[in-house]
């Protein structure tokens, strides 16, 4: 028997937020001090961090093991550094993923002495633990200047993407003009993330920039877009 599709609509204003003066932060998922247990995940997508990091600041050098780690720039530049000597500057359009593996330090710093980065960062469980820690960078304009929806970070060898080490989830990124559509995949697990802008999702209805729609065993699905919008939408399998 086919299992129902469900849609769970997370709105902007629910998430956890987080604010020390250099860094505000809104957060999909339980995260740092805000715990609920009820909100961990949505299948092997665990964070999914919306952040404004002020200049001339940012994270300090971290440790990080076993998780695929995504980041997309939405404004501003930010630099990263880490312990296997990767040094790199991600900007709009420029992909990032970093594999922790069996472990590495970075540090994330605001590129500009005085404007905000606005970032999103995002975290999905490896299909395999202890691997050799990793980092790769794909600017990926030209192919967003296409239109449509374009993948960026793929565990299933999509051209034109960086790679991430979970052969079940992809993240696809679509910038969409108003009226513009695209046509979502099938999915036993995926998240819509409207990054900037609006959108409308066949089934979901209206959202809003920072507004989420959770979906377990989805079929194909319009998005249209009610404004210059950007949407992140990941499609992985469940976790287990």
């Amino acid at each position: 028997m086919t299992k129902p599709s469900r849609f769970d609509v997370r709105r902007s204003a629910d998430r956890f937020h987080t604010d020390i003066g250099w860094l505000d932060s809104r957060h999909s998922f339980s995260f740092g001090s805000h715990h609920d247990r009820t909100n961990t995940n949505h299948g092997q997508l665990l964070v999914l961090n919306d952040d404004h990091v002020a200049g001339g600041t940012g994270f300090d050098t971290h440790p990080h093991q076993d998780m695929e780690i995504v980041t997309w720039v939405l404004g501003g530049e930010l630099e990263h550094k880490d312990s296997e000597g990767n040094r790199g500057l991600i900007y709009p359009g420029l992909a990032q993923r970093m594999s922790a593996g069996r472990g590495i330090w970075h540090s994330e710093k605001n590129w500009s002495p005085n404007d905000d980065v606005h970032f999103i960062q995002m975290w999905v469980v490896p299909d395999t633990e202890a691997i050799d820690p990793g980092y790769q960078q794909m600017d990926i304009n030209d192919s967003l200047a296409m239109g449509g929806l374009v993948p960026v970070a793929s565990g299933k060898g999509h051209d034109g993407a960086i790679s991430i080490q979970q052969e079940d989830a992809v993240l696809w990124v679509a910038r969409l003009a108003e009226g513009e559509t695209v046509e979502l995949p099938s999915s036993v697990s995926s998240h819509v993330f409207v990054a900037r802008g609006g959108a409308a999702l066949e089934g979901a209805g209206d959202l809003g920039a920072g507004d989420a729609v959770r979906l377990t065993n989805s079929d194909e699905l319009t998005l249209t877009g009610t404004g210059d919008s950007e949407v992140l939408i990941w499609d992985t399998g469940h976790l287990t």
